[in-house]
């Protein structure tokens, strides 16, 4: 049986012609940008937290406990619902908003639902730095401002990595789709950045700048979304099948597409006969893609990246840094999160996805024990460590950036591509909103409960992810086949050629009527 999760990445052999042309290039780049604004959100909600003008004006029992002397819980300083509210709840207001989003991007297309997204990101940033009072700023900010942003970024996640999964050459997918992973890097290295500086401005006001600074990376990508091309997966979808031929002659940059089109045209024919997608979700038949769609968002989460990238700042802080260097710490981790996606960029359509989901956990895991040491033996239960000697910290912040590196290379990036390429067209944007869903539901949950878990766990915390990162290794080794190099409308044949996912696939037809390939020839482990 093919790729058991344990050989090369089969399929049907077949290959589209076609160029990594500068007009597609410069097209993904564009759209990839759509995560500057899910990162600055990242970035920027955790070093506002930390800013102790922020805190004396909106969360003063909290500023209070950050400000008490040594003999304080360092674990419990900030553990306060309110605060955590401040960043949780824009990810609940996403997870509503990708529902929605399936139906638009379905419908109108991925241009004009990544287009909507930036429109009501625009909108929430507006808000958010431009508060007069307590009243308007917990109103407007974590009812009005925050729910914009959410609403934006629901749409973005949801449309942005459809749409690069379809534009990119199959045999570039993947650095192409992770242009959108590096973009949510780079939005919280500037949010990072901006943070450090902005806290130090006379007045007290820095944070103002911070939360209103999400207007300029949102105005950016709506102007350049406004130029942007239609995929011609949405246009033939949509019927618009001359239109789409056209476009598909100028991304691959030949004029010899029929095989693609034709495939094209055949996957779309199919999604017109799916009434309801996401009733269509619950079929036997596309149990392999709705068990990933679930499954790869919730794990990515319970990595605990969020523990560092929302409340880097915060946690530095927590274990003994001071608050400027707490800051540079979470600037310093911000850049090691870019250049680690990087490498993923790099590598996974020559590595391939599994071998990047299987070294980043067992890097992951490493890092996470080590920092759970590290802490356990200067902290203990009590959480008073009394003076950080400055090696310490050095070494804490060191396994911190080598296991964001880790995150940064693996579950990161692959968290979103995969996912956005697995799904048949006819089920492509409901399978999407229930990924975005999922994300974004246990960003919520993680970032909601991450300070009273840190309060209750100490230590342990870094050993309870550690945990589920064993957990989704091994699920990624026996579950999830290889799928670089494959076209898209073709990757249904590696869920048939699958050791445990074939049983779930067998009234299911190959693309354009082809037959399964000669697996007898091919050296493919039966497991």
């Amino acid at each position: 049986m093919a790729d058991g999760g344990f050989g090369p990445a089969s399929g049907t052999g077949k290959e589209y012609p076609g160029n990594l042309t500068l007009y597609v290039t410069v097209t993904c780049i564009v759209a990839a940008m759509g995560g500057l604004i899910f990162g600055y959100d990242i970035g920027i909600s955790g070093g506002v937290t930390s800013m102790d003008s922020f805190l004396e004006k909106f969360f003063p029992s909290v500023y209070r406990k950050e400000k008490a002397d040594d003999s304080t819980n360092q674990y419990c300083k900030f553990d306060s619902q309110m605060l955590t509210m401040f960043t949780s709840s824009l990810y609940l207001a996403a997870l509503l908003s990708s529902l929605v989003a399936s139906t638009v991007t379905r419908k109108l297309g991925r241009k004009l639902s990544m287009l909507f997204g930036c429109v009501l990101f625009f909108a929430g940033a507006l808000i958010n730095g431009f508060p007069r009072h307590v009243w308007m700023h917990m109103v407007g900010r974590i009812f009005i401002g925050r729910i914009l942003l959410g609403f934006g970024i629901g749409f973005a996640n949801q449309s942005v990595p459809i749409y690069l999964s379809e534009m990119a050459p199959y045999k570039y997918r993947g650095a192409l789709n992770i242009g959108f992973q590096l973009s949510i890097t780079i939005g919280i290295l500037v949010a990072n950045v901006l943070n450090y500086f902005f806290k130090n401005i006379h007045g007290g006001w820095g944070w103002r700048l911070s939360l209103g600074g999400a207007m300029v990376p949102a105005l950016i990508i709506t102007v350049g979304y406004l130029v942007l091309p239609e995929t011609p997966n949405s246009m033939i979808e949509r019927g618009n099948q001359k239109e789409a031929r056209d476009k598909l002659i100028r991304i691959r940059g030949t004029v010899n597409v029929d095989d693609e089109f034709n495939d094209l045209v055949a996957a779309s024919e199919e999604s017109r006969k799916v009434e309801h997608p996401w009733r269509n979700l619950l079929q036997r038949k596309y149990r392999p893609h709705l068990t990933m769609a679930i499954l790869i968002p919730f794990f990515q989460q319970l990595t605990g990246i969020n523990v560092i990238m929302f409340y880097a700042p915060v946690l530095f802080i927590t274990i003994g840094f001071g608050s400027d260097a707490s800051l540079m710490s979470a600037v310093i981790t911000g850049g090691v999160n870019v250049l680690a996606t990087l490498v993923s960029i790099y590598g996974v359509d020559k590595w391939g996805r599994r071998f990047l989901f299987l070294e980043g956990g067992v890097q992951m895991l490493i890092c996470q024990i080590a920092v759970a040491i590290c802490i356990a033996v200067k902290f203990g239960v009590d959480g008073n460590p009394g003076e950080l000697p400055k090696w310490y910290a050095i070494v804490v912040v060191l396994f911190i950036c080598v296991y964001v590196a880790g995150f940064a290379w693996s579950w990161g990036p692959l968290g979103w591509l995969v996912p956005s390429e697995i799904f048949p067209l006819e089920i492509r944007s409901a399978a999407q909103s229930i990924n975005v869903s999922v994300n974004m539901l246990f960003t919520f949950v993680i970032a909601q409960i991450f300070m009273t878990m840190l309060c209750h766990f100490k230590f342990g915390l870094f050993l309870f992810f550690g945990f589920w990162v064993v957990i989704m290794t091994i699920f990624v080794f026996f579950f999830l086949p290889e799928t670089k190099n494959i076209p898209i409308e073709e990757i249904v044949i590696v869920w048939k050629q699958h050791w445990f996912w074939s049983r779930f696939m067998t009234d299911v037809n190959y693309p354009n009527g082809s037959v399964e390939l000669e697996n007898d020839n091919r050296a493919f482990k039966k497991v």
